[in-house]
């Protein structure tokens, strides 16, 4: 009796590259015993299976049900094809070239199966500050161009070594095809740095911190035993400033509880007194410091890890009953990390190198965007030393390069949901998704104060990372580059320019600058309006109030709140 063969053409759409998506299916098929192959192609990825309709079946429902943690399926497309006797499954080449659409996944926090292993002695990976798999790490911030494979990312220069080769090519394994996997002996390489790029060399003493002449380019081990971040924590117990690459930047950290730490960094930095971000260690030592439930708690954990804005607890934890939920007293913070403000921007640490730090300096930490105030933060090495280098007294840096520079995210929690302040890293740039198709391809430009663009074709808006005030042309460089990633990676070349009235602002000018594309001024409360009906998904028509301040009016002249 011949058994009934199937093979179906499948057209996998959304995020769905640089998620383990591919080794997810490999293993699916190969559980059911169907033939076949899987690959990545501009559109998202592509899968043949072959044998019978129940096992073929059975994979198109598991599919969905059983994704990735970090995958989003926008789409399922199904062709029937010829059987042509496939019984193995194999993973194949990517395939570069026509329009593209496939979705970039955003960064996301190290997963806990990292983490057990960042913390187990035993681990080839123990201590190592960029462990990463397929459900963590790097992704926006390192991809040069799609499909997303190494040798487009930032990782293209480290050669695997024979021990992650073999992980990344075994199926059975959580970094099969994991891009970014790399460990201590080809990986990237963690350093700390003085302000002036020399290797750092600190002559210890205990009573008095840092000696004087403490810079030293020697070339000599980082710090007593060759670590880094044991010198590093050490320095921020001493008060120090410290400058430290992040997925998208540097960032400026120092003790959350010095005050005249923090003083010196917001005077350093220009920034007179709106508040820093602090990082704490986990969610324990978040409610010591602010008021955390149980919604709020679930938006600090979550991969995307925001900064989270929670209302302050006294100088010491109020007391409590003793029991589930008890919260003992905690550090205080300085008042010069928030003045006069009732709440913290509190987020906690999501990659390796931060759990590592914060566990060597055991407290909160300030951690926030490395810049002088109203400028973009620092990505690439060179000018994070030039333009940090009188504000930090060490960098703790690497050798991974960091393609898109992109600053943190900030969310509120409001009535049990999350209400997004700013949409930067961990969220950009998965698109959203629109009612009403565009019928050509838009880029809107955005107005001047907290920019962020937007490219729009299809169902999908890709709005951009916080790009900051179009203040100043290290602002506006950061602003058009993004762009030109943008356009690149989503293959998006706008027919329609949107740009707010005002002629003064950068963005505006940007836009009228354009040859060769429809322009379309929008008064700007009217944006707020039309972009509250998008995030909501209503067409309209409505009565919109948009209490925003001043806008340019239509007649020219400067319209207030809306």
């Amino acid at each position: 009796m011949v058994t009934e063969r199937v093979r179906t053409g499948v057209r996998v759409e959304g995020i769905v590259q640089g998620v383990g998506f591919r080794p997810f299916v490999y293993s699916l098929a190969a559980r059911l015993g169907l033939g076949g192959l899987v690959g990545n192609d501009v559109n998202g990825v592509f899968v043949e299976v072959e044998g019978t309709p129940a096992a073929v079946e059975q994979f198109l429902r598991f599919l969905e049900r059983d994704a990735p943690p970090l995958a989003r399926i926008d789409r399922v497309k199904t062709t029937a094809l010829a059987p042509d006797g496939s019984r193995s499954f194999e993973i194949v080449a990517s395939e570069p070239g026509g329009p593209r659409r496939a979705l970039v996944s955003a960064d996301s926090a190290t997963c806990a199966d990292c983490l057990r292993e960042l913390a187990d002695p035993a681990d080839r990976r123990y201590g190592y500050p960029f462990i990463n798999c397929t459900n963590c790490g790097p992704r926006f911030t390192i991809v040069r161009d799609v499909p997303y494979d190494r040798p487009r990312t930032t990782m293209a220069s480290f050669r695997m070594c024979g021990q992650c080769a073999a992980e990344y090519h075994d199926p059975a394994n959580r970094r099969f095809h994991a891009q970014p996997t790399c460990c201590p002996v080809c990986g990237p390489r963690l350093v700390l740095l003085d302000p002036d790029g020399a290797p750092w060399n600190r002559r210890m003493d205990d009573r008095a911190g840092p000696a004087p002449g403490a810079w030293a380019g020697t070339g000599a081990d980082p710090a007593p035993g060759g670590d880094p971040v044991a010198t590093a924590a050490a320095l921020l117990r001493d008060g120090q400033i410290l400058a430290v690459k992040g997925l998208g930047g540097y960032h400026l950290a120092v003790d959350a509880a010095s005050e005249k730490a923090a003083a010196a960094l917001r005077e350093r930095k220009h920034r007179e007194d709106k508040p820093f971000a602090v990082m704490a260690q986990d969610i324990a030592a978040a409610r010591r410091l602010c008021d955390v439930n149980a919604a709020a708690a679930a938006l600090l954990a979550t991969p995307r890890r925001p900064i989270v804005l929670l209302p302050r607890r006294p100088r010491a934890a109020r007391p409590m009953p003793a029991g589930a939920g008890a919260v003992r007293p905690g550090p205080a913070i300085a008042e010069a990390v928030a003045p006069g403000n009732r709440h913290l921007g509190i987020m906690l640490p999501y990659t390796p190198l931060h759990h590592l730090l914060l566990r060597a300096v055991d407290r909160p930490i300030v951690l926030t965007s490395g810049n002088i105030s109203d400028e973009p933060i620092a990505y690439r090495d060179d000018d994070a030393l030039a333009r940090l280098g009188g504000i930090a007294d060490a960098f703790l840096t690497h050798d991974r390069a960091i393609h898109i520079r992109t600053d943190d995210s900030v969310v509120r929690e409001f009535r049990g949901r999350e209400m997004l302040v700013r949409r930067s890293r961990g969220y950009v740039p998965e698109p959203v998704p629109v009612r009403v198709r565009f019928p050509r391809p838009v880029l809107a430009c955005g107005a001047e104060l907290k920019n962020t663009f937007c490219l729009a074709k299809g169902d999908h808006a890709f709005i951009s990372h916080h790009i900051g005030d179009l203040e100043n042309a290290e602002t506006l460089r950061s602003f058009t580059e993004g762009i030109e990633h943008f356009r690149r990676l989503f293959d998006i070349d706008a027919r329609i320019v949107a740009y707010d009235l005002h002629p003064e602002y950068l963005s505006t000018k940007y836009a009228l600058d354009l040859e060769g594309v429809d322009l379309e001024g929008v008064q700007h409360h009217h944006a707020h309006i039309a972009s509250c009906l998008a995030d909501n998904g209503e067409n309209g028509p409505v009565i919109g109030v948009a209490f925003d301040g001043t806008g340019y009016g239509t007649d020219g002249t400067i319209w207030g709140g809306e």
